[in-house]
């Protein structure tokens, strides 16, 4: 039996792919998975029971990643699975902040009498441009960056798309209407808007600033749907004031930002659909059960992918180890000194992280198969029968 604590609320049409061999708490210190949307566990105590974490979601920085692998906890996240919920808003962002929409609303409601005649006498404060034949550049092209800058071709931009670490499988599916460049310098000369979805790290950090807005078009529109950390407000704001930027739209409200005529703050609203939530939930239980159940790992930010299907062996053995040389011929060295028959391995590595599976034919002593396995490398040893 495995018990799972959701920290937050997550749909139920997710919760209900798990079956009779898991059980709920509402106390994380049973737990051995945990599921979380946007709960802040940076300062959570991590119980020894814990051997994995699913984020419904994207972003991780709520989830203590550095802690995590050295505890041997797998966290997954579930990239995609949003993707298309953020795709539309970000088509809705262009829109908004090519047109004027939003003022002329406010200011259509405020009318009182001779409606129809004061519109048509005042529209004209409201009008925008079109946003067939601008240049969108696209920085970050992942799932959602991908679909962006796809339905932005589709709908008569020039798009071109900036990526220098893009997958193969983006690559791949990137529409051939779609430029790409891995220089950022020669893409933003060219943009007349610019949308962002890469993920927040240190080395993303204040990556749009004043140096990166002074070399867009003048009049340009940015979008933000990624994290408020990624663009510099200070910079966007004077940006603004000096008429270099028309246009902000966020997914990101602060306060900085809510008195600012010309920055359009919309409430996070960017995976905020009940489609998006239920692929996320999916997607988070599918991964999170493969792994406590067969030791598969698939979307984790921590460690790396690696796969054995469904073992049909007597048993699995699930090994998380630092990325250090001969760990791999330490491991198997050991189980040929204690007779065990490897049927099956599969090894990997991520970054300071490796991850082995290894399917056996023989009946083992855990205890002893465990004692023998602590040694200086090796963070957690699982056996899966």
């Amino acid at each position: 039996m495995y018990t799972v604590t959701a920290l937050n609320k997550i749909s139920p049409k997710g919760l209900a792919l798990m079956s009779d061999a898991y059980r709920f708490s509402d106390d994380p210190a049973e737990a051995s998975g945990i599921l979380v949307r946007s709960q802040d566990m940076l300062q959570m105590e991590l119980s020894d029971n814990l051997l994995a974490i699913a984020r419904a979601g994207a972003g991780v920085n709520n989830i203590p990643i550095e802690k995590c692998s050295g505890r041997g906890i797998v966290v997954f996240n579930t990239p995609g699975a949003n993707a298309n919920a953020v795709k539309e808003i970000v088509l809705a962002g262009l829109l908004l902040s090519s047109r004027d929409i939003v003022s002329g609303i406010a200011w259509a409601k405020s009318l009182t009498q001779d409606i129809a005649k004061t519109v048509e006498k005042g529209k004209g404060q409201f009008a925008g441009n079109e946003i067939k034949g601008k240049t969108l550049g696209v920085i970050g092209l992942g799932a959602i960056g991908v679909m962006v800058a796809n339905a932005a071709a589709a709908l008569g931009m020039n798009v071109i798309g900036y990526d220098p670490y893009i997958s193969i499988q983006s690559a791949h599916e990137l529409s051939s209407s779609v430029k790409y460049t891995d220089n950022l310098d020669l893409l933003l000369p060219q943009c007349d808007y610019l949308t962002i979805h890469i993920p927040y790290m240190e080395s993303t950090r204040g990556l749009i600033g004043e140096q990166q807005l002074a070399a867009v078009k003048n009049g340009a529109c940015i979008l933000n749907f990624s994290r408020d950390e990624i663009v510099r407000d200070t910079d966007i704001l004077a940006a603004i004031k000096k008429g270099k930027i028309r246009k902000y739209v966020t997914d990101f409200p602060s306060e900085i930002y809510l008195d600012q005529k010309d920055v359009m703050c919309i409430p996070h609203l960017g995976a905020s659909t009940r489609e998006s939530e239920e692929n996320c939930a999916r997607m988070a239980v599918d991964q999170l059960m493969d792994y406590l159940e067969n030791g598969n790992i698939k979307n984790s930010v921590n460690y790396p992918d690696c796969h054995l299907g469904i073992s049909a062996t007597t048993g699995r053995l699930a090994v998380l180890n630092r990325n250090i040389p001969a760990m791999l011929g330490k491991i198997t060295g050991i189980l040929a000194d204690m007779n065990i028959n490897i049927s099956d391995l599969n090894n990997r590595s991520k970054g300071e992280y490796a991850y082995t599976l290894i399917d056996i034919d023989s009946v083992v002593d855990e205890t002893a198969l465990r004692k023998a396995l602590s040694v200086e490398g090796i963070i957690s040893v699982r056996i899966i029968k």
